[in-house]
């Protein structure tokens, strides 16, 4: 079995590198797609775009209340989301999120729908502007943005050489690619919390490819394949254990937003699984065999 991957890794890695850099491009393919289609790269929460949240608190079940709320509003992009209890089943309310009802039209709305009589103690609703809340987003795609920018100061720094420190932030930056084209196909929209998720993605999806690259390019007695080898055992050790914190965390909590935020990190995860010891791997590899050649001359 060793064998067979060093023979994939020595003989192949060119191949190894256009295998992830494909998915790249098709990722980059759906984002294209859904911005021509809807005008942004991936549809928004309303703490992004703007809207109104409204808050049910009642055990009742309304199953069919996005379809009686469509009834009323056509163009509402209504989410719906059930509050629940750990370890209960019993609903303890639920959530409505629309950006283009008002909280004057909405409140009349449920009432007549749900039959209830919605006062502060079992309902609460806000609303967020569009002007705030696309400040909000581009507040914090400034963020990432610096993120990304003091991250490849950091490797530029660390490593001192162009083409390993690109391949480490270029893997870094696909993992986050290749995790926002899910976003439509997965039905999740983007909120603060997600984007806070991304931002913690940038460190987890990072420091595997920091340690492959650390681990490749310090010489020593280990052959080249052994060096990759070890990084792989500590690399996959790290993902592995994180992903599954993340998978209890994501399986048992109630928050929505803590399940969206742990989701978005796992998906990374496994992305950052190809894109660090298929193409970050392919490429270091290429650099190093390339580099010894031209030594040897």
């Amino acid at each position: 079995m060793k064998d067979k991957i060093q023979h994939i890794y020595y003989q192949h890695y060119r191949k190894l590198f256009f295998i992830p850099l494909l998915i790249v491009l098709l990722a980059f393919g759906s984002l294209a797609y859904h911005y021509y289609t809807t005008g942004d790269i991936v549809d928004k929460d309303v703490s992004l775009k703007g809207g109104t949240t409204a808050t049910i608190y009642t055990s009742q079940e309304f199953p069919h209340l996005e379809q009686d709320l469509l009834e009323k509003f056509p163009e509402g992009d209504f989410s719906i989301r059930i509050i629940e209890e750990f370890g209960s089943t019993t609903p303890l309310g639920l959530t409505i999120e629309v950006s283009t009802v008002s909280a004057e039209e909405l409140e009349p709305a449920l009432e007549a729908i749900t039959g209830l009589d919605l006062t502060s103690d079992n309902y609460s609703i806000e609303f967020i502007g569009g002007s705030l809340g696309q400040s909000f987003y581009a507040q914090m795609a400034v963020a990432l943005l610096l993120a990304y920018i003091f991250m490849g100061i950091v490797v530029f720094v660390t490593f001192r050489t162009p083409i390993p420190s690109l391949a480490v932030i270029f893997s870094a930056f696909s993992d986050m690619v290749c995790t926002l084209a899910l976003f439509p196909l997965l039905g999740i929209k983007l909120s603060t919390a997600g984007i806070a998720a991304l931002l913690l993605l940038v460190g987890y999806s990072v420091d595997t490819d920091i340690l492959l690259t650390t681990r490749l390019l310090r010489k020593n007695s280990k052959s080249l394949f052994e060096r990759l080898v070890d990084s792989m055992k500590t690399g996959l050790t790290m993902t592995v254990a994180a992903i599954a914190a993340l998978g209890v965390g994501y399986f048992l909590s109630t928050s929505y937003v803590l399940q969206q935020m742990f989701l978005i990190i796992i998906i990374g995860l496994l992305f950052d699984v190809i894109m660090t010891y298929a193409m970050n791997a392919g490429i270091l590899i290429w650099y190093l065999r390339g580099k010894k050649k031209g030594d040897q001359e």
